[in-house]
């Protein structure tokens, strides 16, 4: 069993001496923001168990920012964990007194976006969002900038050059990570090859365009033994998928694996375990839900992988409060994080 961090252990951290540390946590004397900051900041770090306590006393003092949040599909597991996600973040910031505004989009229409975009400026210092890449989308980015609001993209990168940050994975590494580990499962003696399918959720996800991209690069460069079969929409509804999954699974018996680069991955992973036997078709998909776990431990998926939420959420947190207390960098930037991959026995 790890050992429990102890005063010492966060003075070492933080620079500072047990005594000051204990006076930090029992408001015994006064002791300046800086170093106070500083012991927080250290106590967080190691998981000292006192370390929410100095941030409520710090979040007293500090200045006070609504940060408005888009997500979709409120009911899904996926959308509620990155809300839970969000929330810790924020309660766990150290320059400001940060105040989740948290929407669920009802639809994936781009006009939906934009207004629903425009309705929560009026609530909010900064906006982040999972969005569609429109035309009106970006409108309502520019609309949103000019009010000196910025706007920060998640996991699908919209308005390029517009917003001010995009957080989320390298999608077309991504996409390459989904080939490469098809490609290997499914080599098999002989090197023989068989069908490939790929779904998106739809024409307007730039980020599943970029995996479906990635995806096919890798095949062509590395395995061109294998045929890649039209690409599928399937609108990130699990029935849908279903249905489509189905209906390859009947006409293709040479089918030797699936991609879901987008949602709907429930409606593939049913049909796959009422018409496959585990691991004859490879299929890898996005994001660990109590779903995908469970196929992945029946060996019914390949590999998931996903984003890693707590780390996306933190460094939301630092570029809206970088950006609320010193001002918008001089451009746009990326900030791309490192997936988790999940295999069976990882889970």
């Amino acid at each position: 069993m790890a050992r429990r961090p102890t005063i010492h252990d966060v003075a070492r951290e933080a620079g500072v001496s047990p005594a000051t540390v204990d006076r930090v946590l029992n408001a015994r004397e006064a002791v300046r923001e800086e170093t106070t900051r500083r012991v927080y900041e250290a106590a967080r770090r190691i998981g000292y168990h006192a370390a929410a306590l100095i941030g409520q006393r710090l979040q007293v003092e500090l200045p006070r920012l609504r940060m408005g949040v888009i997500l979709q599909k409120e009911r899904q597991a996926f959308y509620r964990n990155f809300r839970d996600e969000i929330e810790r973040a924020a309660r766990a910031a150290t320059r400001t007194r940060i105040e989740p505004v948290i929407e669920f989009a009802t639809s994936q229409v781009p006009q939906d976006f934009a207004r629903l975009m425009d309705s929560i400026a009026g609530r909010v210092d900064a906006l982040a969002a999972t969005a569609v890449t429109h035309p009106d989308v970006t409108d309502s980015v520019l609309r949103l900038n000019g009010a000196g609001i910025p706007v920060f993209a998640l996991l699908n990168d919209f308005a390029q050059g517009e917003r001010q940050s995009y957080i989320g994975l390298n999608n077309m590494k991504v996409g390459r990570i989904a080939a490469h580990m098809i490609a290997t499962a499914k080599h098999g003696p002989g090197r023989e090859g068989g069908r490939i399918a790929v779904f998106v959720g739809g024409h307007r996800w730039h980020g599943h365009e970029l995996r479906e991209t990635g995806f096919r690069s890798y095949l062509r460069e590395f395995a061109p033994q294998f045929q890649i079969l039209d690409t599928l929409v399937n609108l990130e509804t699990r029935q849908l998928t279903y249905e489509a999954t189905a209906d390859l699974l009947e006409r293709h018996a040479d089918l030797r694996g699936i991609y879901c680069a987008g949602g709907g991955m429930e409606g593939a992973i049913a049909a796959l375990h009422e018409m496959r036997q585990p691991g004859e078709v490879a299929m890898v998909v996005n994001e660990l839900t109590p779903e995908s776990r469970a196929a992945l431990i029946a060996h019914e998926l390949t590999m998931v992988i996903a984003t890693p939420l707590a780390r996306l959420c933190r460094t939301l947190v630092d570029l809206v409060e970088e950006a609320a207390l010193n001002g918008l960098p001089a451009a746009p930037s990326q900030h791309f994080l490192q997936p988790d991959l999940f295999v069976p026995e990882s889970v």
